[in-house]
């Protein structure tokens, strides 16, 4: 099912929580709305849901309009970020609960009904816990039954609502690959919210990047990390390094060193921020005359295949963060307070007027 949502504006009281927001939704994809707390994201799911309704705009389901549908009518899947499961019943029975409240004659048959739940335990790798109550499941397993519970209604569209934000790091990661298989599996157009970056990265076919209440940029995982359209989403999606300074005929002067700017070759002296990732920047020992920023190094924190180098800019006593490989570090074999000269060798500028 293609969704599509048009000018939706939404306030609570004073608080404008969607600004005139227009998307579409890949039919049988995988969306991810990303950004921080209170960006508008989960109230944008709901609407889309029929759990909220927008004080203006309109929701199309297959080009359909759905604004006036009441929530049993959009054939939806909701799983939410406490399970929601029914305490008293077992695995089997809050799966088959969907199914049993269906009005009479849409309602399957006592047999097809089981058949469907135990397809489902099945799918969800968990048939072995049926008869168990959702006290006696780790937090994993409860997710998984409330996804399982979602599908049992055949839905054409699946939220989830930051599905794996109770969960440890760990049982998230297991379980957002998971997620990842089961789409690739059932192919249903899917919205899941989340304010992980690194979940949004790995799970989604297509990431929304949302800030109070806008959209900052709409693309795949690749496009969205690598092609920033707003100083937001470059800061957003992983640690960035900002060099202030004044954008000037390609370059952009930053203290003592300068940066080729080429996509800004026309403009002339207007004050600009360069965006650099930490692993997008070179190291060397300090030596008379080497271009780029003298710096100071004040920590090495090696853990791992990698290791972070806090240095500390000689100009503007700015504190840097570099990453390399354990490797380069041991081959560099640096010391603590000693001189480097680091040269970025990707730069993104964004100029103050146009942020």
């Amino acid at each position: 099912m293609s969704i599509e949502v048009r000018n939706i504006h939404k306030k609570f009281g004073d608080f404008t929580a969607l600004d005139n927001v227009t998307l579409k939704f890949p039919d049988g994809k995988l969306t991810a709305l990303l950004g921080p707390s209170g960006c508008g994201k989960t109230t944008l799911l709901r609407i889309v849901a029929g759990l909220e309704h927008p004080d203006s705009g309109h929701i199309l389901l297959d080009n359909e309009s759905a604004t006036q549908r009441h929530v049993r009518e959009r054939h939806v899947g909701f799983v939410f970020q406490h399970y929601a499961l029914f305490k008293h019943m077992t695995v089997f029975e809050n799966i088959a609960f969907g199914l049993r409240v269906k009005p009479r004659k849409l309602r399957p048959s006592e047999a097809a009904i089981r058949e469907k739940v135990a397809q489902l335990l099945e799918l969800v790798q968990l048939d072995w816990l049926a008869d168990r109550k959702p006290a006696a499941l780790s937090g994993g397993q409860r997710q998984r039954i409330a996804l399982a519970r979602a599908l049992a209604v055949e839905p054409r569209v699946l939220l989830l609502d930051e599905p794996f934000g109770a969960l440890d790091a760990q049982v998230r990661k297991e379980l957002r690959r998971w997620l990842r298989r089961l789409h690739d599996e059932l192919q249903v157009t899917s919205i899941f919210v989340t304010h992980d970056q690194e979940e949004a990265l790995e799970v989604a076919d297509e990431i929304v990047v949302m800030n109070h209440g806008k959209v900052e940029q709409v693309g795949t995982p690749a496009s969205v990390y690598n092609q920033p359209a707003t100083p937001f989403v470059y800061s957003f999606l992983g640690d960035v390094n900002l060099f202030r300074g004044r954008v000037h005929n390609g370059y952009l002067e930053t203290g003592d060193a300068s940066f080729h700017a080429p996509t800004h070759q026309d403009v002339r002296d207007i004050q600009g921020t360069a965006y650099v990732r930490p692993h997008d920047i070179d190291i060397e020992r300090y030596t008379a005359g080497a271009k780029g920023l003298v710096v100071r190094l004040e920590r090495i924190h090696a853990v791992g295949p990698l290791a972070q180098l806090e240095l500390l800019r000689s100009d503007t006593d700015e504190l840097i963060e570099v990453v390399i490989s354990q490797d380069r570090l041991r081959h560099l074999q640096l010391k603590e307070s000693e001189s480097l000269v680091v040269q970025p060798r990707q730069v993104h500028i964004f100029l103050d007027h146009a942020a």
